[in-house]
């Protein structure tokens, strides 16, 4: 069975090659230095997973031009990712990145995104009840639309919990805040792009990380993934902590969507094995070997062999 990627704010994501970039300056790009994809970390996922040979149903939201766009180019990326998406009628969002391999920086700039009629989202959430029985696992990944509410992830756990479903987050604190109210995820890896929070708290020393995990786990769920400013990455599970941590040096430049091959690679070593550090291990593996490509395109599962030996796990409590 295929899994379902939960993506309910798509976007047309632009990514722009620019060496010395500077605000309040113009900049001049030729088509080899920008590139147009489907967008949204939930359909990241799919892509990454299609990559790594998983099929995969897609749902959310989608409308307008931008929407026509990013369906016709999510179609024509691979045979093993379908659509199911409810069709609205405002656009979906754009998000555009900006990279600079020269300073090695990544800028980001992402729009909020289409506000959803009630009407919609009593749709969705209908189709999300008759889709769920007949997948492997669900993964409910990015961010929310305005007229979403954010414990979204947590009433649709709710209702994977009653088939008997895998689970895997990764959102924002607000999200996963109010979501964990409601149920709580088998893996979850909170969104530290924007700012360092959790459960309304700034992050900033390991002890923090650590704390916010362990509670986590308090809610229910199996595995906390926790990236420590990007350096390396905190794991905490009702077993204990463990830090992994690259033995090479990263290119910060290519971070655009490690998060989503990481999400992805866990769920692909999922179907292998139900060992939570060993998925975490294989997760940072990909996400790892995704820096050594300049796009958003998913490693080659060689890619991600040879970076098994790229990192160093340690346990510390």
């Amino acid at each position: 069975m295929p899994v379902l990627a939960v993506c309910m704010n798509p976007a047309l994501d632009r990514e722009f090659y620019v060496n010395d970039f500077t605000i309040d300056k113009l900049h001049r790009l030729t088509t080899k230095n920008s590139r147009m994809t489907p967008g949204g970390k939930g359909i990241n996922v799919a892509v990454d997973l299609a990559a790594f040979g998983i099929k995969s149903i897609v749902t959310g939201f989608i409308g307008g031009y931008l929407g026509e766009v990013l369906l016709s180019e999510l179609r024509n990326t691979s045979e093993l990712i379908t659509t199911n998406f409810v069709h609205i009628e405002e656009e979906i969002r754009e998000n555009i990145a900006i990279i600079d391999e020269k300073n090695h920086t990544l800028t980001e700039i992402n729009s909020s995104g289409p506000s959803v009629p009630l009407e919609d989202f009593q749709h969705f959430l209908r189709r999300f009840n008759l889709i769920s029985p007949n997948v492997s696992m669900i993964v409910i990944s990015g961010s929310l639309p305005l007229g979403i509410p954010n414990s979204i992830y947590g009433e649709l756990t709710k209702v994977a919990k009653k088939y008997n479903k895998p689970i895997f987050w990764e959102a924002r604190d607000e999200i996963i805040t109010e979501s964990l109210k409601v149920s709580a995820p088998l893996v979850l890896k909170p969104d530290f792009r924007r700012e360092k929070k959790l459960f309304g708290r700034t992050l900033e020393s390991e002890k923090d990380y650590i704390d916010a995990g362990k509670e986590v786990i308090r809610f229910g769920v199996k595995m906390a993934v926790l990236s420590y400013k990007i350096d390396y990455d905190i794991i905490v599970t009702e077993d204990g902590v463990w830090f992994l941590r690259p033995l090479i040096e990263i290119e910060h430049s290519h971070l655009l969507g490690t998060g989503d091959t990481y999400m992805a690679a866990m769920i692909y070593k999922y179907f292998e094995t139900n060992d939570l550090i060993e998925i975490a291990k294989y997760g940072y593996a990909a996400a790892l070997a995704k820096t050594w490509y300049k796009t958003k395109v998913p490693p080659k599962l060689d890619d991600v062999k040879k970076a098994l030996e790229k990192f160093k796990i340690e346990r510390v409590e």
